[in-house]
């Protein structure tokens, strides 16, 4: 894959260097209750497997690494799947523009028809920006994931090829 650049962020592939990185991202106090911390094998599990990209997302100003995503890839039924997204600095629109060209990518890079996420229902920020980004509410899963803090909900975020087509261009 090559590089994916945005105003103020170049998002690229992370390697085991960065693995650390990812981990620390996950693990912030501000992260950790909405998604699942992978263990260094898994990371790199993720890195040497075809159907998943693990993305760095650095600061074009000084190369500080701001966030990451995990993506699984379909490629037989063109699903993007973003399975992890985090962001070390937050309320400064690195999420949002990350966001923007992961959709751009998935859907003018590759063949992809559905590009889907899931989020807990007690993230409203990422709610709030699925939904302003034209994401389309699919539904609930009910109780589908035991945490530490209890049965959890994850709600169903997708995007479509041509409702990105719509929205976007």
């Amino acid at each position: 894959m090559k590089d994916i650049e945005t105003k103020r962020l170049v998002i690229t592939e992370a390697c085991e260097k960065d693995i650390d990185t990812i981990i620390m991202l996950e693990s912030h106090p501000e992260n950790r209750d909405y998604l699942w911390i992978g263990t260094y094998e898994e990371h790199i599990a993720e890195i040497a497997d075809p159907n998943h990209l693990l993305l760095i997302f650095r600061r074009k100003e000084d190369d500080a690494v701001v966030g990451y995503a995990l993506i699984r890839l379909d490629f037989k039924s063109f699903i993007f799947e973003l399975r992890r997204i985090a962001i070390s600095e937050k309320a400064v629109g690195f999420g949002r523009e990350a966001m923007e060209a992961l959709l751009k990518f998935a859907f003018e890079e590759t063949e992809t028809n559905r590009f889907w996420l899931d989020v807990y229902p007690d993230n409203l920020i990422g709610i709030k920006l699925y939904e302003s980004l034209g994401m389309h509410r699919d539904g609930v899963l009910r109780q589908n994931y035991k945490a530490e803090r209890g049965y959890l909900d994850q709600i169903i975020y997708s995007m479509l090829r041509r409702e990105y087509e719509a929205f976007f261009r």
